[in-house]
């Protein structure tokens, strides 16, 4: 066996052992903290796969975001799980016990690991995407061409989806208003400022930002040549910021990005992304067939496309992650 099996070999022994860990504690900032170990452990499964951009992504959003909502749902609940009787728990086991056999069995009609011979190698739309996408929409980046391009429609489902759990969040937790006097204030709020006393934490943070920022920016604007693109950025843009609530406070962050503007942002990325569709169509073509957005060089019309329809991907993103962290960190309760 080469380097890269006793590599892969160690990762799934560190995901068998963390969801164990996972099964077996009550503490729930563990479980929190296990939970972000397992994704980030499976990013690093990814990017020895070559999945370099589901590795950005599951990074990003499980071992960052998640992690950071797993946290603002502990302000909400208390700090450990409760004891479930005997009575209940062998149910669930029975449960996941058979689930658990179905899954093995099905996975007997998997192809072998790595074989060179599995249907997706050898379905024609894998030569055609990876021969002619170049030529077709001159994108180096063939996740991009795919995702944003031959399968936009998707993408745009996708980025509706992202809306609407921004919208059900908003009327399930409110706009995370502060307390007012006819209402008692809680004694714990997330997130609360940094003391003054750490000014490494804080020095440390302002000097991260930026860098922080600035990669989000990259990762937005260099996705059709290198792994990411709107999606990876819109989590990456709401992290920098959710590390500047965290060390600094929520009012401070809501002072920079108001949860009026965010309330604003969400619908403007899927206006956007299908705004171009549209575009397409009063131009004589087919709904986000970007190729008529130049009609003297269909490939510039397929990088303009792109280029608009994920700047509408990373700001749904942004402003949704971010007012899913606003309305978490303003219901902190006392315990």
């Amino acid at each position: 066996m080469n380097g890269f099996v006793w590599i892969d070999i160690v990762l799934f022994t560190i995901l068998a052992a963390t969801a164990v860990g996972l099964a077996r504690t009550r503490q729930l900032f563990a479980a929190a903290m296990l939970s972000g170990l397992f994704s980030l452990t499976s990013a690093c499964i990814f990017v020895l796969q070559d999945a370099v951009d589901v590795a950005f992504t599951e990074a990003a959003v499980g071992a960052g975001m998640t992690t950071v909502l797993f946290l603002g749902t502990l302000a909400l609940t208390r700090s450990r799980e409760k004891v479930t009787p005997p009575r209940r728990s062998i149910p669930a086991a029975l449960i996941a016990i058979f689930t658990g056999g179905v899954l093995i069995y099905a996975s007997t009609d998997m192809p072998p690991f790595a074989a060179a011979d599995t249907p997706v190698q050898q379905h024609p739309l894998t030569q055609r995407f990876l021969d002619d996408s170049m030529t077709e929409i001159g994108v180096p980046n063939v996740v991009t061409s795919v995702l944003a391009s031959y399968r936009g429609y998707d993408t745009l489902g996708e980025t509706v989806v992202v809306f609407t759990a921004a919208i059900a969040v908003l009327m399930l937790l409110g706009r995370g208003r502060p307390a007012t006097s006819a209402e008692p204030k809680p004694r714990e709020a997330l997130p609360q400022p940094i003391q003054h006393d750490q000014r490494v934490l804080r020095v440390v943070s302002k000097l991260m930002l930026p860098f922080i920022l600035l990669f989000a920016l990259y990762v937005q604007f260099h996705g059709d040549y290198g792994p990411g693109g709107g999606f990876q950025a819109g989590v990456i843009f709401a992290s920098g910021l959710i590390l500047y609530a965290l060390v600094f406070g929520l009012d401070a962050a809501r002072a920079a990005v108001s949860p009026a503007a965010l309330r604003r942002m969400v619908p403007l990325g899927v206006l956007i992304y299908a705004g171009v569709g549209f575009a397409t169509l009063l131009l004589g073509g087919a709904f986000l067939d970007y190729n008529v957005l130049d009609a003297h060089d269909p490939a510039h019309g397929q990088h303009l496309g792109i280029l608009l329809v994920e700047l509408g991907v990373g700001i749904t993103v942004t402003a949704a992650m971010l007012m899913l962290f606003y309305s978490f960190a303003a219901r902190g309760v006392g315990r």
